[in-house]
């Protein structure tokens, strides 16, 4: 009986390995050969040299008067735009900014939406 069991056992380990080449690959192709639409495009971005492809970076304002409000660029007709009110402000003023429309934040600054380029 016990010659029986260890010899289930062992058919049964046997049968759960498995040998893959990929255990022995010592390097992964490159994440642009595997990416594909909108996420290829970003890394394409940044390898041409363009590290924020998306302008999701923070902008110091500007003036920000009627005549020369702060230019905020977006690739569709609507933005959601944060803005820092005062320096030592625990939270983000926020307000949506749409094309053609420059909009006054609640600090008197201002802010025009300006068309740029999808990526």
């Amino acid at each position: 009986m016990a010659s029986l069991c260890g010899r289930i056992v062992l058919a049964a380990a046997k049968r759960n390995v498995t040998y893959t080449p990929v255990r022995f690959c010592k390097m992964m192709n490159d994440p642009i050969e595997h990416a594909t639409g909108i996420e290829k495009r970003e890394l394409l971005a940044k390898q041409a040299g363009n590290p924020d492809p998306f302008d999701m970076r923070v902008f110091k304002r500007g003036p920000g008067t009627k005549d020369s409000p702060n230019l905020i660029p977006s690739a569709f007709d609507a933005r959601l735009v944060g803005c820092v009110c005062e320096e030592d402000q625990t939270y983000v003023q926020w307000m949506w900014l749409y094309q053609g429309q420059p909009k006054r934040c609640e600090c008197g600054h201002w802010f025009k939406l300006v068309e740029k380029a999808p990526v």
